[in-house]
């Protein structure tokens, strides 16, 4: 899209997760996108007038297709441009089209950006911060990552899996973790996200990536996710399943007994 000036943008289906502005096609046919890019989840698409801010929810998809096409029951909206065209498919609706205007600031500003932690891969992501995140938190360190306000992109998979690599109790408090205990927690995430996106991924049954492939391979490899009752394979105790926060999260209660 980057450079492309976008010929029509057209809504057929505006009630996602929430409404899309329905003056937004007015606000970007035939302006040229400046860049596209992602923060967390969230992907961005810059004007000159303001950016584009959309979200795919649990199983959506943004993918370029053939300008002719047929379009799918789910395909909300679509982006055409010159020579390409993008559909944005999502049956469940969790997704968004959003829109941040030039006049409001940064689009890091926007209410939904603002309060999203340090990118895991960030020069600044480090031991020390992640500590300082965690100072005065009552809740449990497993919940305090999902949260998404320390660091972003360690969702419910890669948590269990960060914490058992770094042998800590998913139910402990993350203000009592020392900064021994979060250079160990630091190292894991980078690490489990460093091999996860060389594997595929991990994510829902139905999802395919942007070659029609499904991105559940991480899941093959997982030590502890979705493994109740089988042996750590480390020392062969058996994993336990516990529910925080609505989330399943998965242990050895000998590995990480603190």
């Amino acid at each position: 899209m980057t450079g492309q000036v976008l010929t029509r943008f057209i809504v057929h289906e505006s009630r996602m997760r929430w409404p899309v502005p329905h003056d937004l096609p007015d606000r970007i046919n035939g302006q040229v996108v400046l860049s596209c890019g992602r923060r967390g989840k969230y992907l961005l698409i810059e004007f000159g007038r303001g950016t584009q801010i959309v979200h795919l929810g649990m199983s959506g998809s943004l993918r370029r297709v053939a300008m002719d096409e047929p379009r799918r029951k789910h395909d909300h909206a679509e982006w055409l441009f010159g020579d390409a065209r993008f559909l944005l498919h999502d049956p469940r609706r969790f997704g968004a089209i959003l829109w941040h205007n030039a006049t409001e600031g940064p689009v890091a500003m926007h209410p939904l950006l603002a309060a999203l932690g340090i990118e895991p891969f960030d020069p600044l992501f480090d031991p020390q911060w992640l500590h300082r995140q965690f100072q005065g938190k009552t809740l449990s360190v497993k919940q305090a990552l999902l949260a998404g306000h320390a660091v972003v992109g360690v969702g419910n998979i890669y948590a269990s899996e960060a914490l058992f690599r770094a042998r800590i109790n998913p139910q402990t408090r993350a203000g009592r973790l020392s900064l021994a205990r979060c250079a160990r927690l630091f190292t894991a995430i980078v690490e489990t996200l460093t091999e996860a996106l060389a594997s595929g991924g991990s994510t829902l049954r139905d999802y395919v990536n942007a070659s029609g492939s499904p991105g559940a391979y991480f899941e093959l490899h997982a030590a502890v996710y979705d493994r109740a009752g089988d042996p750590c394979r480390i020392c062969h105790t058996p994993i336990r399943r516990i529910v925080q926060g609505q989330r399943a999260t998965f242990y050895c209660p000998k590995c990480q007994h603190s």
